[in-house]
């Protein structure tokens, strides 16, 4: 079942997803204008969800954020509670960045963010979904406002949840905006911009300052995570769309193709043609 809300005198959309046997997210395949984020919760047992042609396991009771541009599966997708989001129903522009959609949920120092939830955690969730499930069923003036609300409390929670989980305890909330901000700018120059030195100049800070600040919170160095999101990006070109070789190694600033075929092989032990080879296609 999927229940959608989308505001009368604007674009912004908020869907919430269950009981559906066979959702899936292909980022290249989204109807124009509809790209959103994603917050999914399990609801049954383990299970394994694909997120751009990675397998991981998707612990019972757990709930992952999911950026805009993944495209991502599960294997028992009926078990899964779904709430998307694009930026026009919630975002930075009207809230506060660390629990906005460019926030730390969905920008933070790791790629894949699973948060598991114990019975207290759980037991709010639960009961926000719910509310969000009832809400659905309105249709008056204070419909978007409550269920605008309703997603705030469900993003503040979960953040919380997740700086707990994915920061060292002594984070000051200056190093913390430090590590989502250098992850917002490699997400918007990664394609030109692949040196450290750039996004440390733009943050005002050292190459040394940020290696030691992700270091202390046991993340990848910020060289691994500009060079992770460019073979992320290339992966999903490779993957999603028809796009030769050469284009897009043009389209992440590659001048020369066999150096883009080199970097992608030195990161995933597969040339470009090869990981086209291995895509799994779903039944």
């Amino acid at each position: 079942m999927i229940q959608q809300f989308k505001e009368p005198n604007g674009s912004g959309i908020l869907r919430l997803i269950e009981d559906e046997a066979s959702f899936a997210q292909n980022y290249y395949e989204q109807s124009p204008g509809f790209n959103t984020h994603t917050i999914a919760f399990n609801k049954g047992n383990d299970q394994e969800i694909i997120i751009d042609e990675i397998k991981y396991t998707f612990p019972s009771g757990n709930i992952i954020p999911l950026m805009l541009n993944q495209s991502f599966r599960f294997s028992q997708p009926e078990d899964v509670i779904i709430v998307q989001f694009n930026r026009e129903f919630y975002c930075i522009i009207n809230h506060d960045a660390e629990v906005g959609c460019v926030g730390f949920l969905f920008f933070g120092p790791k790629p894949v963010m699973f948060i598991p939830l114990e019975d207290a955690e759980l037991d709010k969730v639960t009961q926000l979904l719910n509310v969000m499930r009832a809400e659905m069923q309105h249709n008056d003036s204070t419909q978007a406002s409550m269920l605008r609300m309703l997603l705030a409390q469900l993003i503040i929670s979960l953040t919380r949840l997740s700086k707990k989980l994915h920061t060292a305890p002594d984070t000051a909330q200056e190093q913390f905006d430090l590590l989502r901000k250098y992850c917002l700018l490699v997400e918007g120059h990664f394609r030109k911009e692949k040196q450290v030195k750039f996004y440390a100049a733009q943050l005002h800070k050292s190459p040394k300052t940020l290696a030691n600040l992700f270091g202390k919170n046991g993340g990848r160095s910020p060289l691994a995570i500009i060079h992770d999101r460019v073979v992320a990006e290339a992966k999903r070109l490779i993957y999603y769309t028809d796009k030769s070789v050469k284009e897009i190694a043009a389209e992440l600033g590659f001048e020369d193709v066999s150096h883009f075929s080199k970097f992608i092989k030195s990161s995933t032990d597969l040339t470009p043609t090869e990981l086209k080879k291995h895509r799994e296609v779903p039944a």
